[in-house]
């Protein structure tokens, strides 16, 4: 496993997560009775300080349906926390305009690239095009003496 578990952590990352939902209007339970529901959503958030008794109502009572997508949201969450440790690692964001987004998606899944890698791409050949004109401008600068 690349990223350690830390249980209480990731219980308070399952808390927030099913009370999120909860509050969203999602049913997080496993029953279909209205009051049942906010019953039993009420000792979820008796719970958030406790992260074993988390861990057991997750057990006793998380809707199967969610099982997996809150696998996916705490997983995502570790894989965001750790990598957020380490300046090389850290998510950076850019805003770009829908019409520059679209045309730099095109261009990557064309290259087959991600858009990070396509952006790396267009800095370096920029970059050598730059070069490349000084180079080019210095020995258009040395004929212009030789032939004086």
């Amino acid at each position: 496993m690349k990223y350690q578990k830390l249980e209480n952590q990731e219980a308070h990352w399952k808390w927030v997560y099913l009370t999120k939902k909860a509050r969203e209007g999602e049913n997080v339970t496993r029953y279909a009775e209205k009051s049942l529901q906010e019953d039993i959503v009420k000792q979820l958030i008796g719970c958030q300080n406790y992260p074993q008794k988390i861990e057991e109502w997750i057990k006793a009572h998380l809707a199967p349906e969610l099982v997996i997508k809150m696998d996916q949201a705490i997983r995502a969450r570790r894989k965001r926390f750790f990598n957020g440790e380490k300046q090389s690692t850290k998510k950076k964001s850019i805003d770009l305009e829908y019409a520059v987004w679209l045309r730099l998606s095109k261009y990557s899944r064309k290259m087959k690239m991600t858009l990070s890698e396509t952006i790396m791409y267009m800095i370096d050949e920029r970059e050598k095009k730059a070069l490349y004109e000084n180079q080019m401008s210095a020995m258009k600068a040395g004929l212009k003496d030789l032939l004086k």
